[in-house]
């Protein structure tokens, strides 16, 4: 499959200084590919690392250490001339659609700036039907393109995100938790909007999320990170079906289930002790201060990121 492989992270890491000679380790290593086509979920709980790691892959970040390959260049060694052209085809549909929308612009002018900015059309006119289409596409309509953000629901202003990133014909979109901040009613409209997009125009997603119902949903592989590195990878029904990573089965035991008489005599996974901090985090694995199986080797040896299973790769040493 490695012809299909249209993103590569290799080994990718960005810390943060944050003063007195402390180093935020928000992404510390991570690696894994993305193919033509799919739907690649990345979860984990709040500080895990999942959308610093997009926003550097997208190169809104500078790395660390490590590389980004888009169709086999690597994002962070472009000239300006060839990451005008990359950004073309990578696009990102942000967490909260009305912080990513500028609120003195039209919709019209919101949509139309990035064609402007690449000089996709001849005239206005051409770019102003352009934003029309891009408006019908995601369920809008014309008359939608002469309003503000604020005169839009949540639900509304992320399809107007969701237009703004199709409006250069993206090949790859990093949607970075894009339904977390809707109503639950709105969450299913806004993932079947994007899986259909993805089919009528053949689009690969990176879906940061941390509900893991929905990533199960739309996702075809998904990789869960913990503390800026990543501790499981497989397909989306080899991860509910057979976890192997202590934090993985923790996560999936905290998916509510919609029967009270199941979800009363189900035994929950409840990990003990708080977050560690990415400033200092525990030595050896990272997830070992939590872990209901954590042995001595845990705290004195970081686990090896290894393929347990066919196309299901694991960091933990009760695998090793």
């Amino acid at each position: 499959m490695t012809e299909n492989v249209l993103l590569s992270v290799k080994d990718l890491k960005r810390h943060f200084e944050v003063g007195q000679g402390s180093t935020l380790r928000a992404v510390d290593g991570i690696s894994f590919e993305i193919f033509k086509g799919e739907t690649f979920g990345l979860v984990g709980e709040s500080g895990c690392g999942k959308s610093t790691a997009g926003r550097t892959i997208l190169g809104l970040y500078n790395r660390t250490e490590g590389d980004v390959l888009f169709e086999e260049k690597n994002v962070h060694e472009m000239n300006d001339k060839e990451r005008k052209n990359y950004l073309k085809k990578m696009q990102m549909i942000f967490q909260d659609p009305y912080a990513s929308l500028n609120p003195r612009s039209t919709v019209l002018e919101i949509i139309a700036e990035p064609m402007e900015i690449h000089k996709l059309y001849n005239s206005k006119k051409e770019v102003k039907e352009r934003v029309y289409e891009l408006l019908e596409d995601v369920g809008l309509n014309r008359d939608h393109a002469n309003r503000y953000p604020h005169e839009f629901s949540g639900g509304q202003r992320q399809r107007i995100g969701i237009a703004r990133a199709l409006a250069l014909d993206p090949e790859f979109i990093i949607a970075d938790e894009p339904i977390s901040a809707l109503d639950v009613s709105v969450q299913a409209q806004v993932v079947k909007l994007l899986q259909r997009l993805q089919k009528e125009k053949g689009l690969t997603y990176l879906f940061i999320a941390h509900d893991l119902s929905m990533v199960k949903y739309i996702s075809d592989r998904i990789g869960v990170m913990y503390l800026g590195h990543m501790v499981e990878l497989t397909t989306s029904s080899q991860l509910y079906d057979s976890p192997l990573h202590p934090y993985t089965q923790a996560l999936l035991s905290a998916i509510p289930i919609p029967d009270p008489d199941i979800e009363e005599s189900r035994q929950r996974i409840i990990l003990q002790g708080e977050l560690p901090s990415p400033i200092n985090p525990p030595s050896g694995c990272v997830f070992r201060t939590r872990c209901p199986h954590a042995m001595a080797i845990c705290s004195e040896k970081k686990p090896i990121w290894q393929e347990q299973e066919p196309g299901h790769f694991v960091a933990c040493h009760l695998y090793n």
